[in-house]
């Protein structure tokens, strides 16, 4: 390796060591630097009093059964579906009065379907969700008047309310017809896509907030590794012929970078895959089957930079939090690429994003705390349907009125549940 690239390595070690950017513990009392609109004052924003939400009382078949079912849901990339309806049972914004309310919320466990493995599978999730609004329509007078238009749900899974894990099968199912007015909160987020509805609130995935900090190291560790990645490159299950998944970026990563002493990567995952995330200074954040990841959270987390690759991605809370300040944008066409791309960083540069990575409010934005906690994801999503008020008169039907076809779909969804 040219020995410029050592020194390279060996400046960032020293700087990470001087300015003891491992991972800081939530909360812990340091100076952070702020970007005025977007790291700051947009974080601090409070939703409570600008909002009346509530929520519908489901049948337990709809969510409390289905964890009880299976408490993995707990713990996997998708439970901010169940976290969620937690927070707003307590939430000040919640108001047992409907007639009074902004918005409304239907607690249903769409992601709650693992296999034997742990991984959750959407085939049940239209069935599920149809029954769910059926119920709802049935039950209140308050979703007929606008059709959803006032109300939001959380779907969490790889492509959202499309309900495929597969781009292409996604693709062609669409959203699903009766989410159409709805407002939807969602991890999937990517420009000029089907399954992205206009007004949607992007979301990060769930990782568990108590897990990761019984894995903090102490804050002055030096960031000793440069590149780093741990998980699959080929999904060899779903994808045989390996051209599909992650459309390839992941491939290009290892063909191009397995022999490269200052990439870290691997498909296994080690017992110290927290710790070594805090002695990175750049953390993989490539596409997989969707254009995101729980390692977007993770990387915020501990202080490493995320190398988000995946093009035309919709960041969560990006009104909140300055992407393009913390993180590094690479294009999937250009992975082949990364060590000229990463190396080329002025170590100013790397040293002003680590600064900002440091800051607790953006770390605390990122996660779905219990309990929850002054600025955490419950509170941007809050902030992102306050953003929205109030509705607009247009959104009230007409008496008799009907926009959305009950019958439009595959014809599996429109099996009962």
């Amino acid at each position: 390796m040219e020995i410029w690239k050592w020194v390279f390595v060996g400046v960032l070690w020293y700087a990470g060591f001087v300015l003891s950017t491992g991972a800081v513990e939530l909360g812990r009392s340091q100076h952070t630097e702020r970007i005025s609109g977007s790291a700051g004052d947009v974080l601090e924003d409070d939703p409570v009093g600008r909002l009346k939400v509530f929520v519908y009382e489901l049948p337990r078949k709809y969510n409390k059964k289905i964890l009880q079912k299976d408490p993995r849901c707990l713990t996997h990339m998708f439970a901010a579906e169940i976290f969620m309806h937690r927070f707003l049972l307590s939430s000040p914004v919640r108001t047992l009065n409907p007639d009074e309310a902004d918005w409304f919320y239907t607690p249903v466990y769409t992601t709650c379907d693992l296999t034997t493995n742990g991984l959750p599978l959407p085939f049940k999730s239209p069935r599920m969700m149809r029954s769910a609004i059926q119920l709802i329509s049935s039950n209140w007078p308050y979703w007929n008047r606008t059709e959803g238009a006032d109300h939001f749900f959380v779907v969490p899974h790889d492509f959202g309310a499309c309900f495929h894990y597969q781009e292409e099968k996604a693709i062609e199912r669409g959203i699903l017809p009766l989410l159409q007015r709805a407002t939807l909160v969602q991890t999937f987020g990517q420009r000029n896509h089907v399954c992205l509805k206009d007004g949607s609130i992007t979301v990060p995935p769930y990782a568990p907030p108590q897990k990761m900090q019984t894995h903090l190291i102490p804050e002055k560790t030096p960031r000793s590794i440069f590149v780093y990645f741990r998980g699959l490159f080929y999904d060899v299950g779903n994808d045989p012929e390996g051209g599909y998944y992650a459309r390839g970026a992941r491939a290009a990563v290892w063909e191009n970078f397995k022999d490269n002493p200052l990439f870290d990567i691997s498909t296994e995952h080690p017992a110290t895959y927290y710790e070594d995330m805090q002695r990175a200074v750049f953390c993989l954040c490539p596409l997989g089957w969707a254009p995101w990841s729980p390692r977007l959270v993770e990387a915020v987390i501990f202080g490493c930079i995320p190398v988000i690759i995946a093009d035309d991605i919709v960041l969560p809370f990006a009104d909140a939090i300055p992407w393009e300040e913390i993180g590094v944008y690479v294009d999937e066409e250009d992975v082949p690429n990364l060590d000229t791309i990463l190396t080329s960083i002025p170590p100013e540069v790397i040293l002003r994003k680590q600064r900002l990575l440091a800051n607790p409010s953006m770390k605390q934005a990122m996660l779905f705390p219990q309990p929850a906690q002054p600025g955490d994801a419950f509170h941007q999503v809050l902030n992102g349907l306050a953003r929205k008020l109030p509705h607009d008169r247009s959104v009230y039907l007409r008496p008799s009125e009907k926009i959305l076809n009950w019958t439009a779909g595959p014809v599996g969804d429109l099996k009962p549940w």
